[in-house]
């Protein structure tokens, strides 16, 4: 049997697990304003005159102040000088101000009213009557045509000109985050490995799992769960009616969960019971692709020669090429942060350069249509001296959580 796969329950692996949150904190205040004075010198340099936030990630990002976006226009307006003001109905404005984080003045509209109408009105409020206006790249179609129709003297462009240079490059405190988010992750993974038995569901695994983030002290438990067994696999995000785990299945489990906000994603791939010498040896090459985008991530190197360098090492064992199968069908890596997927992505065309600060995941997944598939998923981020881990790698197919290695140590 597999090291650490298989061997006990779901009750003893739940009592073992404690909150790992201790010492943790979210963004603060201060935090809030460096990111609003950031923001707004790029506006200043690149000639924006305002930035209208929707509700959602970059709403909070900026401010701290979490709202999810619905049919109702919530969300604020930052001009490149002078300070944030909110736009909300006004049934709302109570329950609003008790999420603020950067507090701002409440523009509220009635459910008979236009909220396109009332974001111009505050445009002409700051002395506004023309130029340049971003709007958050998530803000929907029917506000973004919402506005552009009630505010026909201005040029509206997308926000990411000025939000993505922000929120790629995290600060120390948001790395910690991810690291303590990661750190329990992983404990879940472990856990989880150890409650399989054959017959076990997906579902039971997903379950458990989502107790098991909430015993380490993730609040909503599993941000997201994928479990996959045997030739389920091959499947990257799953299949519609998964099977129940037989002896010698490959093992697929991909999770996180979220802390302050910030989002951890990690994938392991193992067997349970005893690896056969195609398991092994796709497992053993999924490792190397691994290892060859870690090690292709340096300082100023393009994002999409880190995907490159990845496919390379498959192409070598007859892989692909390029998302041919078998081989790796999607990108390399995403950024990761607030949103599970961020900006830039590990995939051939970014020509994005490698900066300190910057997060991704590294999951160059190898599938084999009508056999099985094996992603190794670990996050790294960009240091001043080249990539560091959040996690370690699984260490191997026979051992993939360490568990023996740990011990020899």
């Amino acid at each position: 049997m597999t090291i650490g796969v298989g061997g006990s329950s779901a009750e003893i692996e739940l009592d073992r697990l404690v909150d790992m949150t201790a010492g943790s904190a979210p963004i603060g205040r201060e935090e809030y304003k460096t990111r609003i004075t950031r923001v707004q010198e790029l506006m200043r340099d690149k000639d924006i005159a305002a930035l209208y936030l929707n509700a959602g990630t970059s709403l909070s990002y900026f401010t701290g102040t979490d709202w999810h976006a619905s049919e109702r226009m919530v969300g604020a307006l930052l001009p490149a000088d002078g300070v944030i003001s909110y736009i909300s109905p006004v049934f709302e404005i109570g329950t609003l101000e008790q999420y603020m984080g950067v507090t701002g003045e409440v523009h509220g509209w009635e459910e008979h009213q236009s909220p396109y109408g009332l974001l111009k009105d505050m445009l002409t409020s700051l002395g506004l009557t023309s130029g340049t206006i971003a709007l958050d790249e998530s803000c929907p179609f029917f506000i973004s045509n919402g506005i552009a129709l009630a505010a026909p003297d201005f040029e509206f462009v997308n926000g990411d000109r000025i939000t993505v240079p922000c929120r790629q490059i995290k600060s120390e405190n948001e790395i910690a985050l991810m690291q303590r988010a990661k750190d329990m992750t992983l404990e879940v993974q472990k856990a989880a490995a150890r409650i399989l038995r054959p017959g076990i569901t997906t579902k039971e695994v997903g379950e458990f799992i989502y107790q098991a983030h909430v015993k380490v002290g993730a609040p909503a438990g599993s941000y997201f769960v994928i479990v996959l067994f045997g030739e389920d696999t091959a499947y990257p995000h799953g299949v519609k009616n998964p099977k129940t785990l037989s002896e010698n299945d490959m093992v697929l489990i991909d999770t996180g969960c979220q802390l302050h906000g910030y989002i951890s994603d990690i994938t392991r791939t193992y067997v349970f019971g005893k690896p056969n010498a195609r398991q092994r040896q796709i497992w053993d090459i999924e490792k190397q692709a691994q290892a060859a985008a870690f090690h292709q991530a340096q300082l100023g190197s393009r994002c999409g020669d880190v995907d490159l360098a990845a496919r390379a090492c498959l192409e070598k064992h007859q892989l692909g090429p390029d998302y041919k199968l078998p081989g790796l069908p999607h990108r390399t890596g995403h950024g990761i942060g607030m949103d599970i997927h961020e900006w830039p992505y590990l995939n051939s065309g970014d020509n994005s350069t490698l900066e300190a600060g910057m997060c991704f995941s590294n999951e160059p997944m190898i599938c084999v249509p009508g056999e099985f598939g094996v992603r190794l998923e670990d996050h790294f981020y960009m240091t001043e001296t080249g990539p560091k881990w959040f996690t370690e790698p699984s260490f191997s197919i026979d051992d993939p959580f360490g568990d023996k290695k740990h011990h020899r140590l």
